[in-house]
């Protein structure tokens, strides 16, 4: 379990700083099988989960949607047969804020409880 899975999100005003290029590599460094993208502008952090079949990527995108409704911060989820595409970021400040880093780590967490086609 990484520290940063131990944090709470906090609210984010859309004037909340995204973060610099220091923190992104610094808490990308708790999170490494992410990747930061960047669509239309914003940074994103999205990384693919495989599942045996498509009930566990099912039930895996049921339990991040939990967790994301728990934290008031919520992901875009991508589910196929098998296969699901996870993206956080922050909308309000568009671009990537220390709550995307924490909610990637608890992400992690609850891909490690399933059992996985990796």
């Amino acid at each position: 379990m990484s520290e940063l899975s131990e944090l709470k999100c906090e609210a984010c005003s859309a004037d909340a700083p995204t973060v610099s290029e220091a923190e992104m590599h610094s808490l990308g460094a708790d999170v490494p099988e992410w990747r930061i993208a960047e669509r239309d502008g914003i940074m994103q952090l999205e990384r693919e989960f495989t599942f045996r079949n498509f009930a566990q990527a099912l039930a895996f995108t049921n339990q991040v949607g939990d967790l994301a409704e728990a934290q008031g911060h919520h992901p875009a989820l991508i589910t196929e047969w098998g296969k699901v595409t996870v993206t956080w970021w922050s909308h309000k400040i568009g671009g990537l804020h220390k709550n995307d880093f924490i909610m990637a780590a608890r992400t992690d967490e609850v891909a490690q409880s399933n059992v996985r086609a990796d």
